[in-house]
């Protein structure tokens, strides 16, 4: 399975964008999907996650401004971003995962100004 992430962009503050992960093949089987993102000299941090039971968590940081959602028709998990802030800026990654096999996407890249 390959993962596609796009969306990105630069926007300001206050802004909004949704990001995309397109997943090559169904997205279903996977019991949990994230969002991961990866400020410049900082480690990769996990921002949300969805699971299959219809459970989600985010990182208290973008709590009330960011939802994660998955569309498994499409194969394609969303995180739809609002209220966008300076330090939301960075690399996003897309990460699927099912017991023994682990899939992230390339990474796209967010910018917000200030």
């Amino acid at each position: 399975v390959q993962l596609q992430a796009s969306g990105g962009g630069l926007v300001q503050a206050g802004g909004s964008l949704r990001l995309s992960c397109a997943a090559s093949g169904s997205i279903f089987r996977f019991n949990v999907m994230s969002w991961y993102r990866q400020a410049s000299g900082k480690q990769r941090e996990l921002v949300a996650t969805s699971a299959n039971s219809g459970y989600t968590n985010y990182v208290d940081s973008v709590k009330g401004r960011f939802t994660i959602s998955r569309d498994n028709a499409k194969n394609t998990m969303y995180l739809q971003m609002k209220d966008l802030k300076p330090e939301d800026t960075a690399v996003y990654y897309c990460r699927a995962f099912r017991p023994g096999y682990e899939y992230w996407g390339q990474g796209t890249q967010v910018t917000v100004s200030s």
